[in-house]
């Protein structure tokens, strides 16, 4: 696919978006449409997190405010802010760097007012973007990272800029284009020429061993770099440098990041042992001798870290966090391609391969580490003797990550075989660990622990099924789960189609604790098994319980922000005080 073809299926996909929320009754804008599909991808390869779009376009005294969306890390330690330039254009275009730094100071001026504490007085109170003005000016001063992207479906020639000051915070501005976005989708080598001097950045040649390739399409050579001196780098060039990497840093709270951090901290001396390093690929190496006569490289060009991202930049953050850490006793192991191929296309499938080898190492999640435990082979063995009402149908647990798929390429050895596997099995009807711990704990009156997280959540969930010691499930008990995987399904289907502009995820777990609640016992998981589904008079139950649990959720977080709260068990304890609606009698699934 060009990049032309990846315009006309983006502009697609915003169109398609835009009309299906118009059959609903409903309107988006189209850059809000926009901005929804690149935020999603940005969080989905790891550049950001939970994003949510949130429209705020205001005058405060002479100056324009511009907000598109946001994202805040789950420790509320980092935030993004997206505004986004869309018009919606068929044909590939420019846009002049003077029009994306117009929106950068709208959006940094809504940052300012937001810090000032100028924006919250100045609107109504009624205003959906208040809680997070108020969000931003609670925990402005603990952040450790602020990053502004501009969005838009042009291209532009400059893919960062400069970072900006704050109130005392430095804040970082970046780009996502359309050609970027393609880049990223395509998973292709950016064309952007940065080129690194080791001899100003290390003092000297890097020592390396220097190995000629055995083809013509590129040289291999193995170095430690320093820490000081990858920190550098990391400095002048910032998120250019990790272009070609298919994640981005986050945070330092996850387990891998802090292990960095840890021993940056803690034994320096030790990183090299410890620390897989980090893969490079460069255009050209300019080779020199160091001072002992070895081979070493005076310079990169065209450098770009395609693995090791997460290394790179958790070095760059703890050592400006900590100033007392000491970098000169860092080595980071480092494998550097250097490519030979003067054929742009060979080039980039060279580079697309390589970013995407070095990176296909799978991560060992939490769940991952439970898939043995005997209530999730149980599970499985029951899945797989369990048939619909039907008798034809089946549901998929999938207690190991992949299973799903090894099962279709097993199996599914026959177009006609694959075709009624998938029919007998859809994608639809697989359950995978983290979501049934979703599932139970949300009917289970425990919205607040799914509210942490998938993998939070899960290691609750099985921290309580370890004290409680269940009984085995049995094939009643393994149907009963099933049901309150539908039932949770066809809420959160409810949700998405209504008009709830953000904090769907939080509405959803909520109203189904909340349903949990009201029903008691009286809600038959039997019922909605033998249906496969939930009635229509559920369904119109649950659209009008989403509402209340909404207005619930809002008034009760008061000036924080909903998803932040929702994860306290306070928050579920006075939602689930309020008054609700009751059910009506006429609803099949209540006996």
């Amino acid at each position: 696919m060009t990049l032309e073809e990846f315009l006309a299926q983006t502009q697609a996909d915003v169109r398609a978006e835009v009309s299906e929320k118009m059959v609903a009754g409903q309107y988006l804008r189209p850059d809000a449409a926009f901005t929804g599909i690149v935020t999603e991808h940005m969080s989905e390869i790891g550049m950001t997190f939970d994003p949510r779009t949130l429209h705020v376009e205001r005058k405060v005294g002479n100056a324009t405010l511009r907000l598109s969306g946001f994202a805040v890390s789950d420790d509320a330690d980092e935030i993004d802010l997206f505004v986004t330039i869309y018009d919606g254009l068929d044909t590939v275009e420019a846009i002049p760097d003077s029009e994306i730094k117009a929106a950068a100071d709208q959006c940094l001026r809504f940052l300012a007012k937001s810090v000032e504490g100028k924006l919250a007085s100045a609107i109504d109170p009624a205003d959906e973007a208040l809680e997070f003005i108020l969000t931003i000016q609670d925990c402005y001063p603990s952040l450790d990272q602020i990053r502004v992207y501009i969005l838009t479906d042009r291209v532009a020639k400059s893919k960062s800029f400069k970072p900006r000051d704050v109130a005392g915070k430095s804040v970082r501005l970046e780009v996502m284009d359309i050609e970027r976005l393609y880049r990223h989708w395509a998973e292709g080598k950016p064309r952007d020429e940065l080129i690194v001097n080791f001899e100003d950045v290390c003092g000297a040649p890097l020592p390396c061993v220097y190995v000629p390739g055995e083809t013509e399409d590129y040289d291999y050579a193995l170095a430690a770099i320093p820490g000081a001196a990858l920190r550098l780098i990391y400095e002048r060039y910032g998120a250019r440098l990790l272009e070609a990497n298919v994640r981005s840093f986050l945070s330092q709270t996850g387990k891998v990041n802090r292990g960095i951090r840890d021993t940056l901290r803690d034994a320096p001396e030790r990183f090299m042992a410890y620390n897989n390093g980090i893969v490079l690929v460069a255009d050209s190496a300019a080779l020199s001798r160091t001072d002992d006569g070895s081979v070493g490289i005076a310079s990169l060009s065209g450098m770009q870290i395609v693995n090791g991202g997460q290394t790179t930049a958790s070095i760059y953050f703890t050592e400006r966090k900590e100033r007392h850490i000491d970098l000169s006793r860092v080595r980071v192991p480092a494998k550097i391609i250097v490519m030979r191929v003067h054929d742009p296309v060979a080039e980039e499938a060279l580079i697309s391969d390589i970013s995407r080898y070095a990176n296909s190492q799978n991560a060992v999640k939490v769940s991952d580490l439970f898939a043995n435990r005997p209530f999730h082979i149980e599970l499985e063995k029951l899945a797989l003797s369990t048939y619909l009402p039907d008798g034809v149908g089946r549901w998929f647990y999938e207690r190991a990550s992949g299973s799903y798929n090894v099962m279709l390429s097993r199996e599914g050895n026959t177009p006609a075989r694959l075709k009624a596997l998938k029919e007998a099995i859809p994608p639809s009807r697989k359950v995978i660990k983290t979501d049934l711990a979703k599932y139970v704990n949300a009917w289970g009156l425990k919205p607040h622990l799914v509210s942490l997280g998938s993998q939070k959540n899960f290691e609750k969930f099985m921290a309580e099924l370890a004290e409680s010691s269940p009984d085995p499930v049995d094939a009643a008990g393994y149907k009963r789960l099933i049901a309150q995987a539908i039932l949770y399904k066809g809420v959160h289907k409810a949700v998405r189609s209504g008009n709830y502009p953000s904090f769907q995820a939080n509405i959803v777990t909520y109203t189904v604790s909340v349903l949990a609640k009201l029903t008691a016992a009286r809600l038959s998981l039997d019922a909605i098994w033998a249906r496969q589904g939930l009635s229509s008079q559920l369904l119109e139950y649950v659209a009008l319980l989403a509402g209340e649990v909404d207005r619930a959720l809002r008034k009760s977080s008061g000036q924080r922000m909903v998803s932040e709260w929702a994860k306290k068990e306070e928050c579920w304890s006075d939602v689930s005080g309020r008054k609700y609606t009751s059910p009506p009698a006429n609803i099949p699934e209540l006996t």
